[in-house]
């Protein structure tokens, strides 16, 4: 089956999951990011097919998400090490942890902890607003249109939609707020 690319889709959910949005891809970067680095390793710990694996590692390191450096010169040998870009998609795959953790963790419990290293407190992640440090939810956001937004191809309906409620409400948002 033939996956439709969308990197051209007016959505940054969209691009991301272009890139992100299988489960190997998921876990490689969870491993990667925890400290598993090398292509054996990975490819046992995952229980992955070589090919699989390696053209999904070749696809994070073509997207900077990965660099490979070499860490013995004979025979020379490397690992993948996660970019500033890599590393940045921590908070993603900690968001999924705490979801999955809430509504798949079984009768036993979540399978690992996150432990705060500067508080030393073991924590549930939270996406909180950059202004006032509130959580985040549905309830209490409203997406606005930005500047690359666009009507198109997987924002057909979305893009009127979100267009429509700064139209609406043409006021900017006071300062930490919407």
């Amino acid at each position: 089956m033939t996956r439709t690319p969308l990197s051209d889709v007016a959505c940054s959910i969209a691009r991301a999951t272009d890139v992100f949005g299988d489960a190997w891809t998921a876990l490689i970067m969870r491993d990667v990011l925890v400290g598993i680095r090398r292509f054996d390793e990975l490819a046992e710990d995952l229980g992955l097919s070589r090919k699989v694996l390696a053209a999904r590692l070749a696809r994070l390191v073509e997207e900077g998400v990965l660099t490979r450096e070499r860490y013995q010169d004979s025979p020379p040998r490397e690992e993948y090490v996660a970019t500033e870009k890599g590393q940045e998609l921590y908070p993603v795959l900690l968001a999924l942890m705490a979801w999955g953790d809430k509504w798949y963790a079984g009768p036993a419990g979540p399978p690992a902890k996150v432990r705060h290293d500067a508080c030393g407190h073991v924590t549930t992640p939270v996406m909180a607003c950059g202004a006032c440090r509130e959580p985040l939810t549905v309830a209490d956001t409203t997406q606005l249109p930005g500047p690359g937004g666009k009507v198109g191809t997987g924002t057909r309906l979305l893009g009127p939609l979100i267009a429509a409620r700064e139209a609406a409400d043409p006021s900017p948002a006071p300062s930490g707020s919407r």
